[in-house]
């Protein structure tokens, strides 16, 4: 992996520390970590299992982080496979916890190789699932996009193939170097995970963010990535994916007009596309969708988790990891 810019050299340090379980080299527990900064815990040679945040619910991304390693870890969160890269001087893996998943307590487990051979070392920490409290609300779409016509279902079949392309790019680390923002800055008008039932019979759950704006208000690309998508769908309308890196994805529905071609470098903040009403809606917005690792997950949870955090402060007279 390329060097990280200067302001994400130690990006896994003690804003990171909502810290779960860790267990040193040896096996035995250690002390919980909320308050040790992870540079500390680095220059001791133990290894040090975190998690951003430390209490999630189900549809929220969430960032697995380890450090004091030499080698790639391996592991999962609530049985799923983590996919861990290098980032700063540790590694770090993103997913999202399936909207289905139970409120409690979710297992994480990591397995890294020995330093010098022997026995792989094991972390193992517990994630605090919380009850969701998603709402439920009935909307009224055109009878179409409940009932689709038999002279639309090949176009239906062929939208699905189009998005699992889009979503299979290889796997690689993040291609941005700043945290994530909103496609615009307008009123939320429905949240991730809201239960929804269409002309009281199609039932579904919102995978996505909308939000307000007028027919042809810009929308802006939340990250750097590349173009994966601009296609006019069914029920998406028309539609632009970018991929992220890390099996990180945004996707943008309902738009008037796209102002990107597939296979294009788009930077944070350019201009992507224009708010609109095509596809399944009831009335002109931005639905606005997060995926990573297989799993669509609240934008809105994406913009709270802080992939380049400030390093830890260093005493005067301190020699820690973090001095230069």
């Amino acid at each position: 992996m390329a060097s990280l810019p200067a302001r994400s050299r130690y990006s896994l340090s003690s804003r990171l520390t909502l810290a779960l379980l860790a267990l040193g080299a040896s096996a035995q527990a250690a002390e919980p970590s909320a308050s040790k900064p992870v540079a500390a815990a680095a220059t001791q040679g133990r290894p040090q299992l975190l998690l951003h945040p430390g209490s999630a619910r189900p549809g929220d991304p969430v960032m697995v982080a380890v450090r004091g390693l030499a080698g790639m870890p391996s592991g999962t969160l609530a049985g799923r496979p983590l996919r861990f890269f290098a980032w700063g001087d540790g590694f770090l893996a993103v997913t999202g916890l399936p909207v289905e998943l139970a409120p409690g307590s979710a297992m994480v487990h990591v397995e890294v190789p020995a330093p010098t051979g022997g026995a792989p070392v094991e972390l193992a920490g517990t994630l605090d699932v919380v009850e969701p409290g998603y709402p439920s609300r009935e909307l009224k779409v055109s009878g179409k996009y409940v009932e689709p016509p038999a002279s639309v279902r090949a176009r239906i079949a062929a939208d699905k193939r189009a998005f699992a392309t889009a979503f299979g790019q290889p796997f690689s680390p993040p291609h941005f170097a700043q945290n994530f923002v909103r496609p615009r800055q307008d009123r939320i008008t429905a949240p991730f995970g809201d239960k929804r039932t269409f002309n009281g019979k199609l039932s579904g759950q919102h995978f996505g963010v909308d939000i307000d704006g007028d027919p042809g208000a810009p929308v802006m690309a939340s990250n750097e990535g590349t173009v994966v998508m601009t296609r006019d769908n069914y029920a998406a309308g028309k539609t632009v994916l970018i991929h992220h890196g890390a099996d990180l994805y945004t996707s943008y529905f309902h738009l008037s007009r796209i102002h990107v071609k597939k296979g294009a470098k788009v930077t944070q903040g350019q201009r992507i596309g224009e708010v609109g009403s095509t596809g399944r809606v009831t009335g002109p917005h931005l639905h606005w969708g997060v995926k990573v690792d297989g799993k669509w997950v609240d934008g809105e949870s994406l913009l709270r988790l802080d992939f380049f955090p400030t390093p830890p402060a260093v005493a005067s007279g301190e020699t820690g990891a973090g001095a230069q």
